[in-house]
């Protein structure tokens, strides 16, 4: 069977593959410890539970508007109106089948064959895959590591072209945890208004800041900021609902047309059920948010500094998200393998430890941990990573 050009240029995840190894490897009773999985290790809380719950049995299984509940959008407001003081009307949201689905959504009604996509590496794994699925092209430029992986006005100047459409932003990142401040923000979005560049501005873990950081939306700079850019956003990482696929997008009211126009012949509409339980995630009770957030916290502190004790470890310490990204590239080499894939596949062969290697990501320098499990299992893991350095180093 022949199948169509623009699945066969696509990467898979790494993501998704190095979970499902390790997942493999543990049904066959190996003791792996995954460190790949982008996803909280809390449930979600009983209150979202129980309002799902309630809504099935009150009769809510049936069809909702393409571009989701009415009841939904006005908790989607009223959360921008809180957290970021903007102002959004029903016809400027779209609520889809994760953040993953309304960015996948944004670029089919966004992007012409050849329209370029500017992406920060590193990047998540499925923006350039997506960005190709639209007939776009993924342009690259590197957040250097001395500057928190983040890009610089003048990188950003450098790379725009008259095929330019886009430029993504993801703060706080996955895979770096790096937040941008209002004034790099300010100084990005100053281009992209000269330049008429659309800004998709991913936000999906902004409720997972960390030592006292604040999260900046670029579209809360300037009113014409806002008009220039979409936000991306979600609950499957701040409220620990990654099943439930409910994710959003807010912004230019043509463009959000033009993506429930598309999402109406696609999905028809998010899960009817999965957005009741949203609804309450945003209109209930906000501590358990708090709760996941301390403990993500409580985590990076003592994962930190016994990370970076690793011979050939050095680490940017993120400001945000779930994840540390170590340059292992000392590491790889002082314990013989000739690149960070090699040295990656042997910690989950011979440590029992799954990491997702760098090249994924754009800096194939780098490995991805997740710290989104249980501390215990994360002192473990990272005793495990520590031991087989230090025992390949003496060899």
């Amino acid at each position: 069977m022949e199948l169509a050009n623009r699945v066969l240029a696509l990467t898979p995840s790494s993501t998704l593959a190095i979970t499902a190894k390790a997942k493999e490897l543990k049904e066959q009773g190996v003791d792996v410890i995954g460190l790949g999985a982008g996803e909280p290790d809390f449930n979600t809380p009983s209150h979202i539970l129980d309002a799902a719950y309630r809504s099935m049995n009150e009769g809510h299984t049936k069809y909702t508007p393409s571009a989701g509940l009415p009841a939904l959008k006005k908790a989607i407001i009223k959360k921008f109106e809180n957290d970021q003081g903007l102002s959004y009307k029903p016809n400027e949201i779209i609520v889809g089948n994760g953040a993953k689905h309304a960015l996948y959504t944004l670029f089919q009604v966004l992007l012409n064959d050849g329209d370029e996509v500017i992406i920060p590496a590193p990047y998540w794994v499925s923006y350039p895959e997506q960005v190709k699925l639209a007939g776009g092209v993924p342009v690259y430029i590197e957040g250097l590591e001395q500057n928190q992986f983040k890009i610089t006005p003048e990188q950003l100047l450098k790379a725009i072209t008259k095929k330019t459409k886009a430029v993504i932003i993801n703060s706080p990142s996955n895979p770096t945890g790096v937040l941008y401040t209002a004034e790099e923000l300010l100084e990005l979005g100053k281009i992209c208004l000269e330049e008429n560049i659309l800004i998709v501005s991913d936000e999906i873990y902004e409720k997972l800041i960390y030592g006292g950081a604040l999260h900046v939306s670029i579209a809360q700079l300037s009113p014409e900021l806002k008009e220039q850019t979409i936000i991306i956003n979600g609950v499957s990482k701040s409220h620990s609902m990654t099943g439930w696929r409910i994710g959003y997008a807010a912004g230019n009211n043509q463009v959000i047309e033009a993506m429930t126009n598309l999402a109406s012949h696609s999905t028809s509409n998010p899960t009817t059920t999965a957005q009741y339980a949203a609804i309450a995630a945003y209109n209930g009770p906000q501590e358990t948010v708090r709760e996941m957030r301390l403990a993500f916290e409580e985590r990076l502190a003592i994962i930190y500094d016994k990370l970076v004790a690793i011979p050939g470890f050095t680490c940017v310490k993120p400001q945000g998200a779930f994840y540390l990204y170590p340059n292992v590239r000392v590491a790889a080499e002082m314990t013989g393998f000739q690149n960070v894939d090699d040295f990656a596949e042997a910690l989950l062969v011979e440590a029992k430890v799954a990491v997702i290697p760098g090249s994924g990501f754009g800096t194939p320098d780098n490995i991805r941990l997740s710290y989104a499990t249980s501390l215990e299992q994360l002192e473990t893991a990272v005793s495990r990573i520590h031991q087989f350095v230090a025992a390949k180093v003496e060899i």
